[in-house]
C-alpha cells in the first residue's frame, strides 16, 4: 500500500494561506493517487499529532521554502512526541530551494508584469538560521542563473537586507524599474510587507503552481523509497 503524505506547513491566521496549503495538498492528491493529509507546526490545526492519529507510516514533507528551526528542530520534536516510527515516517528534505520553485516565481512575476531589463530581488520571510538564509541565497542564485543576470536577496522580517531599505537604495542608486520575485508559498502578513515596499512589480506567492506540485510529488516520491527501504 502507497504511503500516505504528510503535507506539513507553518500555519497562518490567514484563511488564504490555509486555501493556498489545501490546494498544494488536493493537486498532489490528484497526481500521486494517494491519502494526502496537511498538518501544521505552529497557530492552525489540524496539529502534527493530530494529523499522524490512525496512520502506520508517512512521509512528511515540510512545506517551507527553506530549512530553518521549524523544519530542523520543530517539526521533529513534534513527530517524536506523537511517538511514531522514524523509519515508517521518513522526513523529507523541505520543499525549497528548488529548480521547479524558482520556475513557479519566475511565472509569478510575469504574471505581475515582470519585464526584462528589471533589476530583480527575491524577497523571502527571513530567519534567525543561518543555515536557513543560506538555502535563501542559494534560490538567489538559481533565480539569477534562470535569468542570467544578477538577482539581490532581500528578506521582509529577522534578517538583512530587510525588502524596504534595498528598494530604497536601489532606488537612490538610480535603478528605474525594481521586479521583486516573491519567495513565499502563501499570502499573509510577509506578502503585504513586500506590496508595500515601493518595487514596481512584486510577484504573487508561489501558492498551486503546477511546478510547486511537481517538486511535492517529487520529495514525496524520494521518500516513499525511503519508507519501503525502511519496512
Amino acid at each position: 500500500m502507497t504511503p500516505p503524505l504528510l503535507l506539513v506547513a507553518h500555519g497562518s491566521r490567514s484563511d488564504a494561506a490555509d486555501a493556498v496549503v489545501q490546494e498544494i495538498a488536493a493537486a498532489a492528491r490528484a497526481r500521486l493517487r494517494a491519502e494526502v493529509r496537511v498538518a501544521y507546526v505552529d497557530v492552525r490545526r489540524p496539529s502534527v499529532l493530530d494529523a499522524v492519529e490512525g496512520l502506520a507510516e508517512a512521509v512528511v514533507l515540510p512545506a517551507f521554502l527553506a530549512s530553518g528551526y521549524h523544519v530542523r528542530t520543530d517539526l521533529p520534536a513534534q513527530l517524536a512526541m506523537a511517538g511514531v516510527d522514524p523509519a515508517r515516517f521518513v522526513l523529507t528534505p523541505a520543499l525549497g530551494p528548488d529548480p521547479l520553485l524558482v520556475r513557479a516565481a519566475l511565472a509569478r512575476s510575469a504574471e505581475a508584469g515582470h519585464r526584462i531589463g528589471d533589476t530583480v530581488v527575491l524577497a523571502a520571510a527571513g530567519s534567525s538560521d543561518p543555515a536557513a538564509l543560506d538555502e535563501v541565497r542559494t534560490a538567489g542564485r538559481m533565480l539569477s542563473e534562470a535569468l542570467g543576470r544578477p538577482v539581490r536577496v532581500g528578506f521582509a522580517a529577522t534578517a538583512m537586507p530587510r525588502i524596504v531599505p534595498l528598494v530604497e537604495s536601489l532606488r537612490a542608486s538610480g535603478v528605474r524599474r525594481v521586479s521583486v520575485v516573491s519567495w513565499l508559498l502563501a499570502p499573509g502578513v510577509f506578502h503585504h510587507r513586500l506590496l508595500a515596499a515601493g518595487a514596481d512589480v512584486v510577484g504573487a506567492p508561489l501558492g498551486a503552481h503546477p511546478a510547486v506540485v511537481d517538486a511535492v510529488v517529487a520529495r514525496y516520491r524520494a521518500g516513499v523509497g525511503a519508507v519501503r527501504t525502511a519496512a
